[in-house]
């Protein structure tokens, strides 16, 4: 038996054991779960952490569930349960009726939340997502959603409608910006308007020097009482 072999492998094999037990064996732990829109789509998403505080993030037209990896991997450190959704259309989820019928696909992750436990439900929807996100929550019964972040989001009809502690952030260059400083004019209060250098658009922004600020804007805006 060649033990100069053996060793490293039992040591690795004993060190994915620690890590298993203890809950760090992958940066990306979660599992994929589905249920129904509130029109009767099928949605599927990933579903990150525990906890009876609870965010969906709902994704922009380039992007999807996945997209959300990372933020949700920091927001899961904060004790959030993180649910990133796939709208109608993207990877399994299905449903009729596209772009006009996605606030449907929020509205149903966030009931599906509420139902496994989740006291306090926030959304956080990036330019189509959070057109989606910013529609659902005018259409939502009072108390449903608590907080909504829309980053960038497709410009919104009837922002006064919009429900619960409002966050929004956009850059100065976007091309959305004059739309969603106008929206924010018109929402009710609580809200707040966060205006970034640069152009950089919804998740995208993620990809600049300006990510860290951002995601600390919303892990605030989240878990603040």
């Amino acid at each position: 038996m060649n033990h100069r072999r053996l060793a490293p492998a039992l040591g690795l094999a004993l060190l994915l054991l620690a890590m298993a037990l203890t809950g760090t064996a992958s940066a990306a732990d979660f599992r994929e779960v589905s249920f129904q829109a509130s029109d009767g789509a099928t949605v599927y998403a990933n579903l990150y952490g525990k906890g009876d505080q609870a965010v969906v993030l709902a994704h922009g037209r380039a992007f999807n569930k996945e997209s959300w990896d990372a933020q949700a991997q920091e927001l899961v450190k904060s004790g959030l349960l993180v649910l990133a959704i796939d709208f109608r259309g993207y990877g399994k989820s299905a449903g009729e009726g596209g772009y006009d019928a996605m606030y449907a696909d929020v509205l149903g992750a966030v009931r599906y939340l509420r139902q496994n436990g989740a006291h306090r439900v926030s959304v956080v929807g990036g330019s189509m997502g959070g057109g989606a996100a910013a529609l659902a929550s005018s259409k939502s019964k009072e108390g449903e959603i608590d907080r909504l972040i829309l980053l960038a989001a497709a410009p919104s009809s009837d922002p006064e409608k919009l429900k619960g502690r409002k966050l929004f952030i956009v850059s100065r260059g976007d091309g959305f910006a004059p739309d969603i400083q106008q929206a924010f004019e018109h929402a009710a209060e609580p809200k707040q308007l966060v205006l970034l250098e640069g152009s950089a658009h919804a998740q995208h922004l993620f990809k600049t020097e300006q990510g860290p600020q951002v995601l600390e804007l919303i892990r605030d805006w989240l878990t603040n009482e």
